[in-house]
């Protein structure tokens, strides 16, 4: 792993990935999460990475562009490609208009390729002030012809480039010399944008889904076509009729161990449930995974059944419930097995599902196929907050998109959960009480973001989390009182306040709230929520775990405490010469004992906060995350923090009270994010040396430190 270049939390998004299909220890794959400024607030290009051992270790090179693996358009592809004829030649199609790009020698260094000029001029949304609708989408395929000649270098002939340009105008080019000129594919559709193109080699054929949408959200009207190589003649082989299509197309799947066979996405029907087609005769006549039996009563004939055995939660809080989704969203990424037609899988809005009894759906009378969750456990989440009580639950997991998860006990981590948090589900759970800087996010259909979550020291069977809804339709603010199992809303809440931070009181009495869009407001006794006004909009906030009527407040470098349960607060000891806090964490089972992550290190109080002492002097410096946990000897608290140190910037933690700081992440292990944006921390309360981290879209990683470390 390359702990240097991993710092930059705006290279783990991947917008395109490629694999050498002459050496498949071979994989590569374009990374950047944005190409503006306005998301992250990232100032760093994107690279290729690349990897000779099927991603154990990775080399990179750095591209003097961004890559968006983010943006809009983030299905589109694939936008990198190695040659079929020689593994030196590499090609990446380039957003923004930067063009497209080429390696000679195996991904080691990429050049412009100047003759081709159609570097794309649409852009998504012209008017979005955030630049992330007003970036021009660029180059969205490119793909190999590997039944044409080699030149005398070795090279593929003949190449296929997509292009998203705006209103008539020619969007898939062709070099015929192993890319030293380019034209536009005469003949070719005018309509909408290509998103996929893939060739099925026996047919000596292309097959094209299109869209008049850049996915993945957006898409009302599309087309699938196949272009024969044979003959250079397009064939519009469109699954459903213009006059009621009302949507477009973006998954492509092709079966290469029957030539003709094929399975498009719609891209995208949001109700009832997405839709997949299949073809067997090259598109010229198709069939689908569900129908219609009476489509005003919205009742359908489904050819499939939806199980996820690997992951319960799935089928119990989003595929059997009133509305819920059994084919899923979004589907860009679709593939069958080259060597396996029965064998399938395709990405969704909802994990990675698939199968194997695809050809089952050719059977006459037909069969149903059985579509299931490909992913064990929990895939690609974004965690927004973690917490684990002393004596009570082991660890509550808030998560983007699909709310939450709660693990009773450390047994349980190993064990896909039967569902997640519900009743009620909000969209973005920001947290279970800790603070937050998390961009507002619009609701979705069945769709739950949980975001910072917080449990009551003395009574830690009491656990808040807050949402991060913005569309007023109910409140953000949800509790417990059995650790997490059940939840409710809390109604003394006004529904277009969201997101921001909660701290519980260690009574379970009162609750904190540091909204994201509004102040900081109170709730005592489950009163309303009325606010704060000592305490700025926006400020840190926790809460004392031992003492009910004490809670913790910080506004850039000035900590603040309260000691009549929230209702004022009032300057505190001073943090020297920090000038911003991060981070507050109380210390769980001692009053008074409170530890304050700063611009210049890690203060302790023993005393509420009336004096402080920086314990990382010499040691960390610029501190972000920090928790306690029990630690190794499990009869004291081990202090976890990410703070740049001896060993560079990473999690280090410390067994007496800040006097020692050990480096526990080591050289191998990256996160992808150390700040309280998009990273969480939790020390364990129950397992002694326990440390959960949370990661912005890989998960939660733990490990447990031994007793003599």
């Amino acid at each position: 792993m390359m702990t240097k270049y991993w710092n930059h939390r705006h290279n783990w998004g991947i917008d395109a990935v490629a694999v050498d299909s002459q050496n498949d220890n071979m994989v590569y794959a374009a990374v950047g999460g944005y190409t503006v400024d306005t998301v992250y607030n990232t100032d760093t290009n994107g690279a290729i990475i690349r990897s000779s051992d099927r991603g154990a270790t990775w080399d990179s090179t750095e591209l003097p562009f961004r890559v968006g693996g983010n943006m809009p358009g983030r299905g589109l592809g694939e936008r990198l490609a190695v040659d079929p004829a020689n593994s030196d030649i590499i090609y990446l199609g380039a957003r923004s208009g930067k063009g497209l790009w080429r390696s000679t020698d195996g991904g080691v260094t990429f050049n412009n390729v100047t003759s081709f000029t159609a570097v794309g001029n649409y852009a998504q949304n012209k008017s979005d002030i955030t630049g992330v609708g007003t970036d021009l989408q660029g180059l969205t395929f490119v793909t190999f012809d590997e039944t044409s000649a080699t030149t005398d270098t070795g090279a593929t002939s003949r190449i296929f480039v997509g292009s998203a340009n705006d209103g008539d105008v020619e969007t898939v080019w062709v070099s015929n010399d192993a890319g030293e000129t380019w034209e536009p594919v005469k003949g070719q559709p005018g309509d909408y944008f290509p998103h996929k193109c893939k060739l099925q080699p026996t047919e000596q054929a292309l097959y094209l889904t299109y869209s008049n949408g850049l996915g993945p959200f957006d898409g009302t009207k599309g087309s699938v076509w196949r272009y024969d190589l044979r003959n250079s003649t397009w064939k519009d082989i469109t699954p459903v009729p213009n006059a009621t299509l009302a949507h477009g197309f973006g998954g492509l799947g092709l079966d290469l161990q029957q030539p003709g066979t094929l399975v498009v996405a719609a891209l995208n029907l949001w109700w009832p449930d997405a839709q997949l087609f299949r073809s067997t005769d090259s598109g010229a006549t198709w069939s689908t995974v569900w129908d219609w039996v009476d489509q005003a009563a919205g009742t359908m004939a489904r050819h499939h059944k939806t199980v996820s055995p690997s992951a319960p939660w799935l089928e119990n809080g989003f595929v059997n419930v009133p509305g819920g989704k059994h084919v899923g969203w979004m589907i860009e990424s679709l593939e069958i097995d080259p060597l396996n037609s029965d064998h399938w899988l395709y990405g969704t809005g909802m994990s990675v599902w698939g199968g194997r009894d695809l050809t089952k759906w050719d059977k006459s009378p037909r069969e149903n196929i059985t579509i299931e969750s490909m992913a064990y456990g929990m895939e690609e989440t974004a965690v927004l907050d973690l917490a684990s009580a002393p004596g009570g639950t082991e660890l509550l997991m808030a998560v983007g998109d699909i709310d939450g998860f709660t693990y009773k006990d450390s047994s349980d981590l190993d064990t896909p959960p039967s569902i997640p948090w519900t009743n009620p589900q909000i969209s973005t759970t920001v947290g279970v009480g800790k603070l937050i800087a998390h961009n507002p996010r619009q609701s979705e259909s069945n769709c739950a973001d949980c975001g910072f979550e917080d449990f009551a020291g003395n009574s830690v069977e009491n656990v808040v989390r807050v949402g991060n809804s913005s569309d007023g339709s109910q409140s953000q603010i949800i509790t417990s009182s059995d650790g997490g199992a059940t939840w409710k809303a809390h109604l003394g809440t006004e529904n277009s306040t969201y997101g921001g931070s909660v701290a519980y009181s260690a009574d379970g009495d009162a609750i904190l709230w540091s909204s994201w869009n509004k102040e900081v407001y109170l709730s005592r006794k489950g009163s309303d929520f009325a606010p704060v006004s000592t305490l700025a909009p926006g400020a840190v906030i926790a809460a004392d775990k031992r003492n009910g009527t004490v809670f913790y407040g910080a506004s850039k470098g000035a900590f603040l405490v309260s000691a009549d349960t929230g209702a004022t607060f009032t300057g505190a000891g001073s943090l020297g010469n920090a000038t911003v806090v991060v981070d507050i964490a109380a210390h769980p089972v001692i009053e008074g004992e409170v530890y304050v992550s700063t611009n210049v290190g890690i203060f302790k109080s023993t005393d509420y906060g009336s004096t402080f002492t920086l314990i990382t002097a010499g040691a960390l410096t610029n501190t972000q995350l920090i928790a306690l946990g029990l630690a190794p000897d499990a009869s004291s608290w081990a202090i976890y923090a990410f703070g740049k140190g001896s060993a560079g910037t990473r999690l280090y933690a410390s067994v007496d009270g800040g006097g020692l700081w050990q480096d526990i992440q080591g050289d191998v292990q990256g996160f992808g994010a150390v700040n309280s944006e998009k990273g969480k921390l939790a020390g364990s309360g129950n397992v002694p040396g326990r440390v959960y981290v949370g990661t912005n879209g890989r998960g939660v990683f733990y490990g447990t430190m031994a007793p003599d470390s």
